[in-house]
């Protein structure tokens, strides 16, 4: 809101309103959120609530609430490990974020507060095997069950290419077969495949054809009294880096702050003065545990809100799986909110919005959020549940098919000091085992395998290792590709793990997992320079850059994806299977499988 128009309301606020808008700036200002702020905004509506009776003027202010989730990732049932919990609170699980929110709309149905949910992407993509065997289908019907009205895209939502994520929209089934590679759309022929309830947009994703949005920019939520909130929903810029390149071919993504300013003047051209942001891109905070404030935070985020409109009145961000409610300034320094409820359905932000109801505008002082943990202590939804056992049954045929044993009760993919892990070799061994990456008699040397595909840890029963466990290790469905990289390029490649966005500023170095490749790397050399010369040796013989190598990595790689844009330099690539099943069928080969160590790439100087 403009200093403007808080000028033009400010004389109409009531003295209980005022009282609590300052006992809440000095409660966020001192890094508190909804909770610590709760108690002015109960006196403020005790306040309204008398002065009506009264029959004095009806309160110049109401709040709207807003719900919000991201990066729920098809995780119908609680994640495993660290992904089911927040700061050791069994959090999570679709049957439980159902009643959660259900019982936060009711909560606020009570006190007369109207209601919308939202999202921040990547609902989808990246999925357990119980939604992604169906092409996510399930978590689209869950989602309409519980309620969502519009969500932007994320980067995962192209997961299967921008055709499918239409498809996910408007409804329809995939002529798949019945259980082909895995997976099998409208599994249940008696109830088809509808499509998403709620609006997915995509302000800043184009076509580069026709210059039009894949989706819609934004949404409008009009209630019933005639007040209006705009919703810009958008993936970050750098999707394409980081998904699969036919998965977004013939699509152009835009620069975030640019693309959402320009649709500032559109909504207030349409009776909209209350703008949200739903955002893929996120932050973060210096404190991972501190998900009700944003201590020291850091990230896109960032940057993006200092340059957002000032028009713009809350950031419902996502894509970096924390949480964290902040009160960031915007460029007229004046408080604005930023916040992220985690991942997996952990975490629901509730933001009520204070709205003016004289201009439509939002009063930041008085606006506030709560980030709350989906416990698994409140009743299960019912309707939930019984999607989730209908899926659970179509699925058991493939998710418990054993096809292999492990000696260890795991296969960890946590790095040593050389960020080489034991599960990113297994995996690396299965790409270079894999017989349909081989053409023309051209079988690769090396493989290469991003740290980052690996998505949790192998584990088994009792040392039976199923399809299900194997899938939540490699859940994206890439193909595996071979290709010819020169000694030069390979160095280059190695690199790049080091430098450009995998760099100093990255929260981390992206070092990829390797097989029949050794080098060492000196953490104290500038970028640019960090593979030690003369260590790296493919087959126990020592790198020629003049000499051609054919090697074995997925397709979201080759695409230059993950800041590794050698790999797009390669040469006669050739698509062989999908890196799943060449997974699975290495375990099964090597039937028991005992980790090996981790000796292929060390630090030095």
């Amino acid at each position: 809101m403009t200093g403007r128009d808080k000028a033009r309301s400010g004389g109409r606020r009531l003295a209980g309103l005022i009282a609590a808008g300052t006992a809440v700036a000095l409660a966020l200002a001192a890094g508190g959120s909804l909770s610590q702020a709760g108690a002015a905004t109960d006196a403020t509506q005790a306040t309204q609530a008398s002065t009506v009776q009264a029959g004095k003027p009806k309160p110049t202010h109401s709040q709207i609430q807003v719900l919000a989730i991201n990066d729920f990732h098809g995780n119908l049932e609680p994640a495993g490990g660290s992904g089911g919990n927040v700061n050791g609170i069994p959090a999570g699980g679709a049957v439980y974020l159902a009643t959660h929110l259900k019982e936060l709309r009711a909560a606020a149905k009570a006190k007369g507060q109207d209601s919308v949910t939202v999202a921040a992407g990547d609902l989808i993509g990246a999925s357990p095997l119980l939604s992604a065997a169906f092409h996510d289908e399930p978590t689209i019907e869950a989602l309409n069950g519980m309620g969502l009205e519009a969500a932007s895209v994320g980067n995962h939502e192209f997961d299967e290419g921008w055709r499918e994520l239409l498809r996910m929209q408007s409804g329809g089934c995939l002529p798949d077969g019945d259980g082909q590679n895995n997976q099998n759309s409208c599994p249940d022929e008696d109830h088809p495949f509808e499509g998403a309830k709620f609006k997915y947009l995509a302000a800043n994703v184009y076509f580069e054809n026709t210059q039009k949005t894949l989706f819609a920019p934004y949404t409008i939520k009009t209630f019933e009294d005639g007040r209006k909130v705009g919703f810009i929903g958008m993936t970050l810029e750098d999707t394409p880096n980081i998904v699969t390149k036919a998965g977004v071919e013939g699509l152009t993504f835009t620069d975030e702050v640019a693309t959402a300013n320009a649709l500032v003047p559109v909504l207030k051209s349409k009776g909209v003065e209350s703008i949200v942001v739903l955002l893929h891109e996120g932050g973060f905070p210096a404190d991972r545990t501190a998900y009700n404030s944003c201590p020291g935070i850091s990230g896109p985020v960032v940057a993006i809100n200092a340059g957002l409109d000032p028009e713009i009145d809350a950031i419902i961000s996502g894509h970096t799986h924390q949480g964290y409610n902040c009160s960031l300034p915007d460029k007229d320094k004046k408080p604005r909110l930023v916040t992220s409820a985690s991942s997996f359905g952990r975490l629901v932000t509730e933001v009520r919005l204070s709205v003016d109801n004289a201009t439509g505008d939002v009063d930041r002082v008085n606006t506030l959020a709560n980030n709350q943990i989906v416990t698994r202590d409140v009743t299960p939804d019912r309707r939930t549940a019984n999607l989730i056992a209908k899926y659970k049954e179509l699925v058991a045929p493939i998710e418990n098919k054993v096809i292999g044993h492990i000696t260890t009760p795991s296969v960890v993919r946590t790095p040593d000091d050389s960020l080489e892990s034991p599960l990113g070799n297994l995996i690396a061994d299965a790409q270079l085992a894999d017989p349909s990456v081989v053409t023309g008699g051209k079988v690769p040397v090396a493989a290469f395998m991003n740290p980052g595909g690996i998505r949790e840890h192998l584990l088994s029963n009792s040392g039976a290792v199923t399809f299900g466990h194997a899938f939540t290790v490699q859940p994206f469905n890439n193909f595996l590709v071979s290709m010819d990289m020169t000694g030069t390029q390979i160095k280059a490649l190695l690199e790049q793990q080091f430098s450009g966005v995998n760099g100093p500023e990255a929260e981390k170095f992206k070092v990829l997992q390797v097989a029949g490749i050794t080098y060492t790397w000196n953490p104290a050399a500038p970028a640019g320079s960090k593979v030690v010369a003369g260590s790296i040796k493919i087959g126990g013989q020592p790198l020629v850059e003049g000499t051609t190598y054919r090697i074995v990595t997925n397709n979201f790689l080759s695409d230059g994806g993950d800041g590794f844009p050698a790999f797009s330099t390669a040469t006669n690539k050739f698509f062989g299977g999908l890196d799943i099943d060449a997974f699975a069928n290495y375990l099964t080969a090597h039937d028991p499988y005992t980790p090996v160590a981790t000796d292929r790439i060390s630090v030095g100087s």
